[in-house]
Order: C-alpha cells, then structure tokens, then sequence
C-alpha cells in the first residue's frame, strides 16, 4: 500500500474553528477517494464509515477533509467533541499532562489525577441528588471506576450489579444501545444487526418497552423472570442511538419506585445523554430520578479514551482485586476530562440549553408542513428529527453531508443532530438552513 502524497502545512486550529461551510470539490474528493479506496485494504470492513469523508483536521465545530472541503459538524464524533474539536484549553492540559506522566496504570498505583477526577464526579452526582430533593442525610456519598469507554463501563457495572446483589438478571430495553462487548451487546435491542451471528448472548437478560415502566412487571415479572431474581435494571435517561426519544418522567420515576420496591439497581447508561449533551451535566436531572449507578463516556473528556462507572458508595461493595483495567483512567485523559468539565460548568452547560433550545425551535419552524418530515424532539443539544421512512432519513442525511453538514442517522427513521456543545446561534441557523434544504429536496411539496 503506497503512502499518500504529504499535503502542505495546515493553517493554525483557530483559523478553521472561524471559517464557514465550503464544498469545493465532488465528494469525495480525489485525495479522499485515494486514501480511502488504499486503506479499506487494510482495515476491518466491521467499520461502518457512513460517509467518504477522510478527516485531516477539526477546530471549534469545523471538520476539514484532505481536499480542502470544510463542514459544520453536528454530530461531533458521536457526541463526543463537547468542547468542540482541539479546544485550546482541553489541548494545553493534554499536552501539559503528556510531558509528565502518560501511563502508569491506576488498578496498580496512585497519581494525582484519578482520585482529582473521582471526586469532582462524585461532587457533581451529589448537586444532583440535592437538585432531585434528597435529603443530605440520605446521601452516603459516590465512588468510581474508570474505563476506557462506555461499553466498559456498562461492564462493570453488571458486574457491580451482580456482585452486590448476588442475583444474576439484568434488565434492559428495546431500542436501547449499551455497547458491543459481550455483556453490552446483550443488553443492546437497538439493532439486529449488532447482534447478528454474535449469540449466545449472555444469559440472564430481558427487554421489555422503553418509555412503558409497567412493561417490566407485564412482560418480564409476571411472564418470564421474578424480580427477587433481577440485579438491574439498565436504561438510557434519553434514548440515543435508538432514535434520539426522550421518555414521559413517569417512566423513569416508575422505574425507580419498581426498583427500591424489589431491591433492583437502577442504572443510568448516560454514555451519550451525560456530560452537558441535554443541558445538565446528567440527563437524569430534568426527571427528578436519582439512579444507584450511572456509566458516562463520549462527552467526558472531549473524544480523549475515558468511561466512566460511578457508583452510590453503599453499591460498591466489590473488593479489591475484583476489577481493573491497564489502561482506565489513563493520566492524560483524565487531564482532559477535567478540563471539559471546568468548561462545561463555567460556560458550555448554558451554551448547551439556550443554544439548544433555539436550535430545536428553529428546526421546528423551517420543518412545519415539509412532507419528509415527522417530529422533531430533544433535549440542549441532543435534538432528534423523525422522517417519514428510513429511505427519506438516509437521503437526507447524505445530502446533508454533500452540502457541507455532518450529521447521523439513529433509531428506524430518525436523524440525531449532536453538534459540539461550543456551536454559537449563527452555527446552528446555518445547520438548519442546510437540513431543511435537504429535507425539502428529499421529498418536495
């Protein structure tokens, strides 16, 4: 596989952070189609690559491709650029944090950064058991365990579920994506085909309808499973990759009383909804519900490899030498990690509701009577639009991409728009501007 020709020197970050759209050439482009059509040689086709799109660099909400194309990214690596593509002050600290100390393993020994990031979790999980009315005294306090991704996270907390209940069933949802590890893809119902030729799953695992908390007694207590057998309960506070739903309040305080009624965890996958995505730092603060256990990733640290299990301190009862991992909590992610937090709560967690709401409501407005379309939903920045038929749903995010917005499918019909939590009013008019031509395009009047 030859080399690809070096292009020139990049301009600074900052200089693409400020640009606007501009598709310059057919996508892909000729360097792109040449990189691209060299390495699928060598990698795993599992990789889905939903557009032709070879990245050379990113800045603010600007992603620029080897040719010279530049688009306004809603989408953000899967929600995972929260402070924007190379935020300066989410750099600095990895850079600073590489030239000291870039692994030592935190299963084995202790650094500064670890216990650092722990407790500032643990601060922010306890402002929201007080948001939610939780007396103080009542609250005993959060511990956490650091992974490399979400779906490690899920792991480790079936893990925690099991140990400390000494029950073996776990509950999940259809339309639920939790990961594709083993233990996640068994809780996974979002997709087929993430499941396909992969079985036997793990055993032990029930779905039942989200959005329907007596849809667990129905279908799984009365029919197939008792709930003294039940260690956990796992559910996305806002569903993501299934569509991008956002559940009635009852069936997440339903869930909560079924669980404290039978002694079941309840367990928030806030991977993609977590960490400023719906205006809070936890999505499970606009219900009211406080969960035993939360996973986090993605928005963490800024597209930085961290994950993170937490959990109530009377529910880590796992002893040591129980869990672990080489590479969890790695020194520089958790550099990044917290400086997106300090970001998040000084600045992006506003920027992420009113930005959000106007960016919904603007949607709302330019799609009323486009026959493509169906709803659009969401919460801060995590917005869903629902199109008619999937057809319409992947034709218009393909447009999308040819006219310079980067966006995702999600659910049966949907498209997730999850910009970084950084994009201004003027970012966001253009997204819409650009998506709902594509939509009217993709099934005129």
């Amino acid at each position: 596989m030859s080399a690809p020709a070096k292009a020139s020197r990049p301009a600074p970050p900052g200089d693409l952070a400020r640009r606007k759209v501009s598709v310059q050439t057919p996508l892909p482009g000729p360097r792109a189609r040449e990189m691209i059509a060299s390495a699928m040689t060598v990698m795993s086709p599992s990789l889905i690559h939903v557009y032709p799109l070879m990245v050379e660099r990113a800045a603010g909400c600007m992603v620029e491709d080897v040719d010279g194309n530049v688009f306004l990214d809603c989408q953000a690596g899967v929600a995972t650029a929260s402070t924007g593509h190379c935020h300066p002050r989410v750099a600095a600290a990895i850079q600073e944090q590489a030239e000291r100390l870039i692994h030592i393993c935190g299963t084995d020994f202790h650094y500064p950064g670890y216990g650092a990031l722990c407790a500032k979790l643990a601060a922010l999980a306890g402002k929201m058991q007080e948001k939610a009315g939780v007396p103080e005294a009542s609250r005993d306090g959060w511990q956490t365990f650091l992974t490399n991704s979400g779906t490690e996270g899920v792991e480790a907390a079936i893990k925690i579920a099991r140990h400390h209940t000494k029950r073996a069933h776990l509950v999940a949802f259809r339309g639920g994506f939790h990961g594709r590890s083993m233990g996640s893809l068994s809780l996974t119902a979002s997709k087929s085909k993430y499941r396909k030729h992969f079985g036997p799953m793990l055993a032990g695992v029930h779905h039942a309808t989200y959005g329907d908390a007596s849809s667990v007694e129905r279908e799984l207590f009365t029919r197939t499973v008792g709930p003294e057998e039940v260690a956990a309960i796992f559910v996305e506070p806002v569903l993501g990759e299934g569509g991008y739903v956002v559940p009635p309040r009852e069936f997440l305080t339903g869930l909560r009383e079924l669980c404290d009624k039978h002694g079941i965890l309840l367990v928030f996958d806030e991977v993609q909804s977590g960490m400023g995505r719906t205006g809070t730092i936890f999505a499970a603060e606009h219900f009211g519900v406080v969960p035993d256990v939360i996973v986090l990733a993605k928005g963490l640290a800024s597209g930085m490899p961290l994950g993170a299990m937490m959990a109530q301190r009377r529910f880590m009862t796992w002893p040591s030498g129980s869990h672990g991992s080489t590479c969890g909590g790695n020194p520089v992610c958790i550099a990044a990690a917290l400086a997106t937090i300090e970001l998040l709560e000084s600045e992006l967690l506003a920027n992420s509701r009113t930005v959000g709401a106007s960016f919904k409501k603007l949607l709302q407005t330019q799609l009323q009577g486009v026959p493509a379309v169906e709803e659009v939903r969401g919460l801060g920045l995590m917005i869903g639009v629902e199109m008619r038929t999937a057809a319409l749903a992947e034709a218009v995010a393909d447009d999308c991409y040819h006219r310079g917005l980067l966006v995702l499918e999600c659910g049966e019909k949907a498209i997730r728009l999850s910009p970084p939590l950084i994009i201004d009013e003027t970012q966001a008019a253009e997204a819409v501007e650009i998506f709902a031509a594509a939509c009217r395009a993709a099934a005129p009047a």
